[in-house]
């Protein structure tokens, strides 16, 4: 494996009592606690989290150790999934992201082969395109009741050397009809001032016009007129909206923190980028997780959306009190392309006892 590691910050956690529980009973358990908290009704909520435990890979029904047996790079201390949710609309969108850990099931429901999107371009991210390696695979499962399930999956681009990204994202818009919206976002933010890597590409798994192609930028060292800027790359980019969202989220300082991330995603007949989302890390802006709610409250608020689902929401998958500890709430995201309250909140969870940094990848 890559000695390269994604950043992970060092910070105090209050760790998940898991040790022991299969990993689907724990995931389960956390939609389930998530769909109490968000109001679903109960037939839907067991509905869907019968349908995600169907959906996860074989490790699903191994037991939680002490350390991870393959970690992932989804969560600071290996752990292989994470929750969020996003806040626009009148029901939260709720999903779970998960690692496939080299696992690829054919009769997935997730790896159809058929859909717009998917079964054009996954060949490209594996060995049998002339790559380093198969791109490690991540798959979503979202849903925002009483909408249908959404399927989403990324490649991680982060162990190859960066001609074999841009060679295999480059073939891939090829493929999807993409060439010229991917070949005016690139000129863009290759034109603006700061220092990124690509880091994934991810498509929707769905057959519909809407289906999304998005691209993400990990940033070393940006400031926020510089997210600001990659942004508005985008077709649809409130700028003014978005640096005021920014801020909100920094606490009015100018640095966006270590390896903020930068999403532009496309759509099938625009030459260029259709919209953009950036992704703010709390841990390394906040204090304690109590602050990074306390502003992403405030966030939410002033997108019109009332804090308090979120608020309880917080409360029922924390493992423990939230002033002193920080990376439950890992993330924050933004997007300013006309729909208030497009904000979205990623929760990670704490079951080991030391980050990925430390465990011994050989």
């Amino acid at each position: 494996m890559t000695s390269r590691l994604p950043w992970f910050p060092e910070y105090i956690r209050e760790n998940y009592p898991a040790r022991g529980r299969l990993f689907g009973d724990f995931l389960g358990g956390l939609w389930a606690t998530a769909c109490d908290a968000l109001e679903v009704p109960v037939d839907q909520a067991v509905r869907t989290t019968r349908m995600l435990r169907g959906l996860l890979p074989s490790w699903s029904s191994d037991p939680i150790g002490v350390k991870p047996a393959q970690p992932s790079y989804v969560a600071g201390d290996g752990f292989p999934a994470e929750m969020s949710v996003n806040w626009s609309g009148p029901h939260p969108e709720l999903r779970v992201l998960f690692d496939t850990l080299g696992e690829e099931d054919p009769d997935s429901a997730v790896d159809t082969g058929e859909t717009r999107y998917w079964g054009r371009i996954h060949e490209l991210f594996t060995k049998h395109a002339g790559r380093p390696s198969t791109a490690p695979l991540w798959h979503s499962f979202a849903w925002r009741p009483p909408s249908r399930i959404v399927h989403k999956s990324y490649f991680g681009l982060y162990e190859w050397p960066l001609s074999h990204r841009y060679a295999a994202v480059g073939e891939a818009m090829d493929r999807l009809g993409l060439t010229p919206a991917w070949g005016d976002a690139r000129r863009r933010v290759e034109s603006t001032d700061g220092e990124r890597e690509l880091e994934f590409f991810a498509v929707d798994v769905a057959d519909g016009a809407d289906a999304r192609v998005k691209i993400y930028y990990r940033n070393h060292g940006a400031d926020l007129a510089e997210l600001n800027r990659i942004a508005a790359v985008a077709q649809r980019h409130d700028a003014e909206g978005a640096a005021a969202a920014y801020r909100m989220l920094t606490g009015d300082r100018e640095g966006a923190g270590e390896a903020a991330l930068s999403c532009l995603a496309f759509r099938s007949g625009l030459d260029r980028a259709a919209e953009a989302t950036t992704y703010l890390r709390l841990p390394a802006l906040a204090s304690d997780d109590a602050e990074a709610v306390d502003r992403t409250a405030a966030l939410l608020r002033g997108e019109g959306v009332h804090p308090g689902r979120f608020r309880t929401l917080v409360a029922a998958l924390a493992p423990g009190p939230l002033a002193g500890s920080r990376g439950l709430l890992e993330l924050v995201s933004h997007r300013a392309a006309g729909r208030r309250g497009d904000v979205t909140t990623y929760f990670r969870f704490p079951v080991y006892e030391q980050p990925l940094a430390s465990v011994d990848l050989a």
